[in-house]
């Protein structure tokens, strides 16, 4: 740690991380109403690396929160990795992986994953998420439906009559015991990466000194005690880079 990284990463003086509560799997409002999870614990750590005072800055869906650390009025984000945002955002490897997955009703002749892209198909996604990103690059056929979070697509695909949704699979399978007469497909379509990331502005130095973080974080086990302290289950601890 130098002062040039410190303030790389405070140029306001505090740390400022950005928290999405779209995404359960890292970050939810615990009993008292407050932003806590994998990414918010990753977050407390980073800033006592720093030796700074650390800001939350909530939001409800990814793709907020890209924006907000694109516009640097967040210094920090957790985010899955993708092609688009990597063109502002300096990402580090991934630090858990978890996997995006479709959703249809009990009766839907859909089986399996291969079905999904058909002209006669709309599949549900939560606008600007990492599977949205992902499926607007690789469906030739079926249409796309933008909910305004990952954790309203399933209420949107029931309101619409969409034929699929798609999302985390643990929030899939979360309002599918919600609301019932629902099934997973029974494969993921994509392993989601996701990893922190800086403002590319910040420098080369700023974003590797993340990424040994990240990696530090990983081999010392705080992030499988994070996922287990915050009883999270179906996502798994990254690979070493």
């Amino acid at each position: 740690m130098t002062p040039a990284l410190r303030s790389a990463f405070t140029p306001s003086g505090t740390l400022r991380a950005s928290i999405n509560l779209g995404n359960p799997i890292l970050a939810c409002r615990n009993a008292e109403g407050h932003a806590a999870g994998v990414s918010v614990d990753m977050a407390t750590e980073f800033a006592t690396c720093l030796g700074a005072e650390l800001e939350l800055v909530v939001v409800d869906a990814a793709g907020k929160s890209v924006d907000v650390v694109v516009a640097e009025n967040a210094d920090i984000g957790f985010f899955a990795i993708d092609p688009l945002r990597g063109e502002h955002i300096a990402f580090t490897d991934a630090y858990v992986l978890i996997e995006g997955c479709y959703l249809v009703k009990q009766d839907s002749p859909l089986r399996s994953n291969d079905e999904v892209d058909a002209a006669a198909n709309r599949v549900v996604v939560g606008k600007g998420s990492a599977y949205d990103l992902y499926l607007t690059r690789t469906l030739q056929h079926a249409q796309i439906l933008r909910s305004p979070t990952s954790p309203t697509v399933v209420d949107t695909f029931i309101e619409t009559g969409a034929e699929v949704a798609a999302g985390v699979k643990q929030q899939l399978e979360a309002d599918a015991r919600r609301l019932g007469g629902l099934r997973l497909l029974g494969e993921r379509f994509m392993v989601i990466r996701q990893a922190m990331g800086t403002p590319k502005s910040r420098g080369p130095e700023a974003a590797a000194f993340l990424a040994a973080f990240v990696e530090e974080m990983k081999a010392s086990g705080f992030v499988a005690a994070a996922l287990q302290r915050h009883g999270i289950e179906g996502a798994s601890v990254a690979p070493a880079a």
